[in-house]
């Protein structure tokens, strides 16, 4: 062999065995991680990376005050805007939908909010109802509320579980029905509004309190609303800007193209502006949302949006609450700034039903 392969082959086998503990060491991180991210191997590269998981590792976890639990992807509207997507039908059983519940119960929960999809969907609204029951009358909750676009809601749902139920909040985005069907809120000959006007009624003889979602965006951005919602008299109002989440809403794998929709923050601004006078009314612009809720898929994995996209954490049924929360991106700080707490039992409220 000649005297120069012969001086290079000490270096080739140092390399090739840092290069085999290298990929031991990585699977060894990969293995005894507490959650499925994408770790980096250990090198020279991107040890920033690594030295910034470890810090939010280390930082104490938030406290899951109020979560959102996003128990369905389903629907029967097709709101162009809509940035939690129908991508798979799965449900979790219901026991152990009631047992994550009973999990964050116990690492602080306060307040839940089932939204999703449309939580009326899933056998007709038992499922949700039976999970009202359980947080009030067995996890003892302050506050248990609802998301739904009202559609699927019957009479007889608030006879079997009203009294469970703190808060009903139904979306609507116009009191123009021409403006409903062109988002994509409209089914058959049913009418929207006329429908919001009957479960606000509804609310009223169970002892329900009864808010109002709208999403402002380029097709209602210039209508005024003061009169109706002043007639409504929600006890909550809010008002959120269009928001764009890739993979959702908008980019190549999304199932909506919300871009059309999208409005500056100025025209925002000025909507706001323009109902300055409505006491009830709660505004969460793009920065303010994304960061400032505690998001829960149909797995139960807290959802990450800081970056532009829904990056789930493990699930909170196989590895706690406390470990996925870590990498939830929560805010908790932005939270109270925007008035995420506030007094949500109906027994607190003093309204005169």
């Amino acid at each position: 062999m000649p005297l120069g392969a012969l001086l290079r082959l000490p270096l080739a086998l140092a390399r090739a065995a840092l290069a085999t503990l290298r990929g031991r060491l990585g699977a060894l991180c990969w293995s005894l991680s507490p959650l499925s991210l994408s770790l980096p191997l250990p090198g020279w590269k991107r040890v920033s990376e690594s030295r910034r998981q470890e810090r939010e590792w280390d930082e104490p976890s938030p406290t899951p005050t109020s979560v959102n639990y996003h128990f369905t992807r389903q629907c029967n509207y097709k709101c162009g805007f809509c940035f939690h997507t129908a991508k798979t039908s799965f449900v979790l059983p219901l026991e152990e939908a009631k047992r994550g519940l009973e999990m964050l119960k116990e690492a602080g929960m306060e307040k839940i909010n089932f939204s999703g999809g449309e939580p009326f969907l899933q056998d007709r609204g038992e499922f949700v109802g039976q999970l009202v029951k359980f947080c009030k009358q067995d996890l003892k909750l302050p506050s248990v509320s609802i998301v739904s676009n009202g559609s699927l809601i019957r009479e007889r749902w608030f006879k079997k579980y009203g009294e469970y139920l703190d808060i009903l909040a139904i979306s609507c985005d116009s009191f123009d029905e021409n403006v409903n069907v062109l988002i994509g809120r409209g089914q058959g000959k049913k009418n929207h509004v006329e429908n919001l006007h009957k479960l606000r009624q509804w609310c009223r003889e169970y002892a329900v309190a009864f808010k109002i979602n709208s999403v402002i965006n380029r097709f209602n951005v210039e209508e005024d609303m003061n009169e109706q919602i002043k007639a409504l008299n929600p006890v909550r109002w809010k008002v959120f800007q269009c928001l764009l989440i890739d993979g959702e809403n908008t980019g190549e794998d999304a199932l909506r193209e919300a871009d059309k929709f999208v409005i500056s923050d100025e025209d925002f601004e000025q909507f706001l502006d323009r109902h300055k006078d409505v006491s009830c009314l709660v505004p969460e612009s793009n920065q303010k949302m994304r960061d400032s809720y505690l998001i829960l898929d149909e797995y139960m994995r807290f959802l990450n949006c800081r970056n532009g996209r829904k990056e789930p954490s493990k699930s909170i049924l196989d590895v706690g609450v406390e470990a996925a929360i870590k990498f939830s991106g929560f805010d908790e700080n932005m939270f109270l700034k925007r008035g995420g707490k506030y007094v949500w039992s109906k027994a607190d409220m003093k309204l005169d039903w």
